[in-house]
C-alpha cells in the first residue's frame, strides 16, 4: 500500500508479527516471567500478567507451559533470571526508536543494539534521549468501516481516555495502562474487536519517510525486531509504503 498511512504501518507490523510466529513464544515465556517475578503469579492481581497470558493463548501456547514458566519465576522452579532493559537511540531523518528487550546478559544486549543502530543509519543514545516524545498507554486500533459512535461510547463508558479517526476511518482506542483490559474486555462484549491491541508506547508525534529513507528505516526496525533479545521496538515514524 502506497501513500503516507497510518493504517497501512499498522497492517504491515501486524504482517511483520506473524511472519515471526515461531519466534513469538519466546517473547511470550520472558514477558510471563518477568511479570510474575515482579506482580506475583495470580492474573487476576496482576494485570500485566494476565496480558501475557492472553498473548500466550493467542499465540497457542499449551497452559502447562504458561504454568511452569509462572511457577519458575515465582521461585517455585529453577529458572533464568531475566532483566528489562530500554535503550532509546535514533533511526534515519532522525527518527525517535525505543527498544524494549529482556535479556540474562546486558553486555551482549547492549552491544547488539548498538551494532544494529549504527550499521543501519542510526545511532544508540542516552536514557531518556527520545522517551519523552512517547506516551505509555493501551492502544486498540479497530478497521476501516467498523462503527465509530458504537466505538466511542462503549469505549468511553469503559473507561478509555480518547477515542481517534484517522482521515482513512480507521479508529485509534487510547487507555491507561491500568484499564486496558477492562476496556478491551468492555469492547469484545459488544462484538467489537480489535485489529491490534497492547499496551504500547505511543509516539506523541509522527515523521513522514518515504523512498530510499522509508526502506532504511524499515531494515533498521527489521533487524532490531529481530534481535534475540528484543521485546519490542516503538518509533515516530510514518513510512511510506510500497
Amino acid at each position: 500500500m502506497a501513500g503516507h498511512s497510518k493504517w497501512a504501518n499498522i497492517q504491515h507490523r501486524k504482517g511483520r508479527q506473524d511472519e515471526k510466529r515461531q519466534r513469538i513464544w519466546t517473547r511470550v515465556v520472558r514477558e510471563i516471567m518477568v511479570a510474575a517475578r515482579t506482580g506475583g503469579g495470580d492474573p487476576a492481581a496482576n494485570p500485566r500478567l494476565r496480558l501475557a497470558i492472553e498473548k500466550a493463548k493467542a499465540a497457542n501456547m499449551p497452559a502447562d507451559t504458561v504454568k511452569r514458566n509462572i511457577d519458575k519465576a515465582t521461585g517455585n522452579l529453577e529458572g533464568v533470571n531475566y532483566e528489562e532493559i530500554r535503550y532509546e537511540g535514533y533511526g534515519i531523518g532522525g527518527a525517535a526508536v525505543i527498544v524494549d528487550t529482556m535479556t540474562d546478559n546486558r553486555v551482549r544486549t547492549v552491544a547488539e543494539v548498538r551494532h544494529a543502530f549504527s550499521k543501519h543509519g542510526g545511532n544508540l543514545g542516552t536514557e531518556g534521549s527520545v522517551a519523552f516524545q512517547f506516551k505509555h498507554c493501551g492502544q486498540l486500533v479497530f478497521a476501516p468501516g467498523t462503527d465509530e459512535e458504537k466505538v466511542m461510547n462503549v469505549a468511553l463508558e469503559a473507561g478509555a481516555d480518547d477515542v481517534i479517526t484517522d482521515d482513512e476511518g480507521a479508529i485509534e482506542v487510547l487507555t491507561d495502562p491500568g484499564v486496558f483490559g477492562d476496556v478491551k474486555s468492555a469492547l469484545e462484549a459488544a462484538g467489537l474487536t480489535p485489529e491490534m491491541a497492547e499496551i504500547t508506547m505511543r509516539a506523541d508525534n509522527t515523521i513522514d519517510l518515504s523512498g530510499d529513507d522509508a526502506a532504511r528505516m524499515q531494515k533498521l526496525l527489521d533487524v532490531l525486531e529481530d534481535l534475540d533479545d528484543v521485546q519490542d521496538v516503538f518509533h515516530n515514524v510514518i513510512l511510506e509504503l510500497e
